[in-house]
């Protein structure tokens, strides 16, 4: 193998990404992989309206799948629902956005190279099945467990912990146009629409040995949707953490998806940070200068890190999950401003200071105003919203 311009370790979204983007800058690229396409991984298969954007800057319309129009918070006694501000989400399946991107990096001439191993690593280049491969910039989009993120001296950083992923396909006709985040002391379940009879199902928990069919009981809005629909064959687990590192780029050496950073998978924006994150190294690549995808870097990972942060505490603590979840439920319009923001069509400042008062005051008083409401009358409003 020659000496490539740009060399990108990983085929999965991320490295495909800065790929094209690198090759839509002008630059000559390789991409190597031990894997064979398609490439799958366990993930609720959603993509947000930024992620969308995203993707079109890199010449790829999604028209595999099916559209959504928002999210939706549902717990055993609340729920409170918003839509984007601006454009819909995607749900597509996973292999079918591999195969989007491979044929868009095809059609820019992106040299691919698959099941091609990397076994080391030195300052003129990579070994590629035990050959040297030459380079003059390295983007390391091999994933959270990155040996080249290691190798490279980048490995210094901070893990807030990790919880367990699992994904299953149902053949059942969506019953919404939202992606249903559905809340319960073990974790969460997410529902995607992915075509117009297929859902993605996925279960984030903390707890190792918890699989599906046990989780469900904790789940009964959920499981009584799904009782008698068969899964599909394809159960797929993977770790989920969030991480963030002190560097992602050294030299001529830079780290991209979750290679360079990690949030929990329940904030649904894995696929989105890493399509940003490929066109942010672009721009920094054809300045020459890494730093400014340094800083970029960390501009497009603040909020979701926020984020990531309240969703875990959610998790983690059932009180706050009930007092968040009631506050939510009485103030609509800021669980939609939130949204807002999480998608990137809003910043905190537009969030303002009265939303967050408001917001605030409803956690305060959640309590006592639950208190005064009989809970016969919460189950039975939200049994009727849901036509029992």
């Amino acid at each position: 193998m020659g000496e490539s311009e740009i060399l990108v370790a990983g085929g999965g979204p991320a490295g495909l990404a800065a790929a094209i983007a690198a090759r839509q800058a002008g630059f000559e690229v390789t991409v190597i992989d031990c894997a064979q396409p398609p490439i799958d991984k366990a993930c609720g298969e959603g993509i947000l309206p930024d992620g969308l954007a995203a993707l079109a800057q890199l010449g790829i319309q999604v028209d595999r799948g099916a559209s959504f129009r928002g999210i939706r918070f549902r717990s055993e006694r609340d729920e409170v629902e918003a839509g984007f501000s601006h454009n819909v989400g995607y749900g597509i399946r996973r292999t079918n956005l591999h195969q989007l991107m491979l044929d868009r990096a095809a059609e820019l001439g992106v040299v691919l190279h698959w099941r091609s191993r990397i076994t080391g690593f030195s300052p003129r280049g990579v070994f590629v099945n035990g050959q040297l491969a030459p380079f003059k910039w390295l983007i390391c989009a091999d994933g959270q467990n990155s040996r080249l993120r290691r190798l490279a001296g980048l490995d210094a950083g901070r893990c807030w912990g990790s919880r367990f992923g699992f994904r299953r396909h149902y053949k059942i006709a969506p019953w919404s146009d939202h992606v249903e985040v559905h809340w319960a002391d073990c974790g969460q379940m997410y529902v995607t629409p992915v075509s117009h009879d297929e859902l993605c199902i996925a279960f984030v928990t903390r707890h190792r040995q918890l699989r599906f069919d046990s989780a469900f009981r904790q789940f009964p809005l959920l499981a009584a949707r799904l009782s008698g629909v068969k899964a599909e064959h394809d159960y797929l687990g993977a770790l989920t953490t969030t991480r963030k590192f002190a560097f992602v780029q050294r030299h001529n050496l830079a780290l991209v998806g979750e290679a360079s950073a990690s949030v929990d998978a329940v904030t649904g924006q894995g696929l989105s940070l890493a399509f940003q994150q490929a066109l942010a190294l672009a721009q920094a690549l054809q300045a020459g200068d890494l730093r400014r995808y340094e800083a970029a870097h960390r501009r497009i990972m603040r909020l979701p890190r926020i984020a990531s942060a309240l969703l875990l505490a959610m998790d983690r603590h059932a009180g706050f999950r009930q007092h968040v979840m009631r506050a939510l439920a009485h103030e609509p319009r800021c669980f939609g401003r939130m949204l807002a923001i999480h998608t990137g069509a809003m910043s905190l400042s537009d969030f303002g200071v009265r939303n967050g008062l408001a917001l605030g005051w409803r956690l305060l008083t959640a309590d006592a105003e639950e208190a005064a409401e009989p809970c016969h009358l919460r189950k039975w409003s939200l049994a009727k919203r849901d036509g029992r």
